[in-house]
């Protein structure tokens, strides 16, 4: 697999990684031995870039990667974890704490459910509104020191916090989402990333599934995240958004490929400083994803795609108002 450097000084990794959510989290029920084989194959297939977080399934997703990882695995991978979403016994959302001393337990947590002696990249999986940013670095700086983490990375945040964060403590990478139908991140936040050599972690290539071309309008109202938070996957907006599927799907089969292939060719083609997460969380849906690692868009493919997906086309925001509200990269 083609491998990608995550910015100035972070760590080289396959252009491809494997994000874990819904193996335990958000997206319906998952099967424990299906999640546990598509890690391995994942990790056979050259993918290095494994992603979690300490709030996915209230530590189950840790866990379930930590058993992966037993043995030889270990050394093929580049364990990606997020942390500072507070969660309830009900499942619901709690707000964020990303205080220094909260940040250095939820470490020695996570450390504990993973089985490892360090974390390969520790991230914030929001700007917490109360911290200052650089007191959170600054927390994950002594981790670094002391070994327990190799490198700093960044969710879900803003230009003007990159730099603070930058400033502090080399940044290796900026986790966040962008995809033919999510490109905030070109307006400003991708140029700021570049300028001090921070990496780019894309997830939501898929749009959480919507420009896949497999999601269906049958699946409207489905009682798992996208249908209770994210307004593209309802009502009209959701008839919208495949009827631009099916338009990106003709491109598609004229390139002889999948839509969810072009989709995640797409976000590699925008750069090489960006690293593309797949959410599969079966064997047959990662083979899919897999073989966008050899796609190239020429600039022919990606300006017929600009015209037929342009930017702004999609309808419906990817949060509602009350993810929204604090979401520090929707601060432009």
């Amino acid at each position: 697999m083609q491998t990608r450097q995550l910015g100035r000084t972070g760590p080289r990794t396959a252009q491809l990684g494997l994000g874990l959510m819904g193996m335990s989290d958000l997206y319906g029920p998952a099967d424990r031995a299906e999640s546990l084989a598509t890690i391995h194959a994942a990790l056979e297939a050259g993918v290095t870039l494994l992603d979690t977080g300490d709030f996915y399934g209230m530590g189950h997703n840790e866990i379930l990667l930590g058993e992966a990882l037993r043995g030889q695995k270990r050394e093929q991978a580049l364990v990606s974890v997020k942390f500072g979403a507070l969660r309830d016994p009900a499942g619901g959302w709690s707000g964020y704490d990303a205080r220094p001393a909260a940040v250095k337990n939820f470490a020695a947590y996570s450390l504990q459910r993973l089985g490892l002696e360090h974390i390969d990249i520790y991230r914030p999986a929001r700007l917490d509104p109360n911290v200052p940013i650089e007191d959170t670095v600054g927390a994950i700086a002594d981790l670094v020191k002391q070994g327990y983490v190799q490198h700093i990375g960044l969710s879900e945040v803003g230009a003007d916090t990159l730099r603070r964060a930058h400033a502090v403590h080399p940044i290796s990478d900026l986790q966040i989402e962008y995809s033919m139908i999510s490109r905030g991140i070109e307006n400003g936040v991708l140029q700021t990333a570049r300028e001090l050599g921070i990496g780019i972690t894309a997830y939501g290539v898929l749009s959480r599934g919507l420009i896949s071309g497999h999601w269906s309008a049958q699946r409207a109202g489905e009682a798992d995240f996208r249908g209770q938070y994210s307004p593209r996957f309802q009502g009209e907006n959701l008839a919208h958004n495949l009827a631009l599927v099916e338009r990106v799907r003709q491109v598609a089969d004229s390139l002889g490929i999948s839509v969810a292939q072009l989709a995640i060719a797409w976000v590699l083609a925008q750069g090489q400083d960006i690293v593309a997460l797949v959410g599969a969380r079966r064997r047959q849906r990662l083979q899919e994803a897999l073989g966008a690692d050899q796609v190239v868009l020429g600039a022919a493919d990606l300006a017929r795609l600009e015209e037929v997906l342009p930017a702004g086309a999609a309808a419906g925001e990817r949060y509602n108002a009350y993810l929204t509200v604090d979401l520090d990269s929707e601060k432009q």
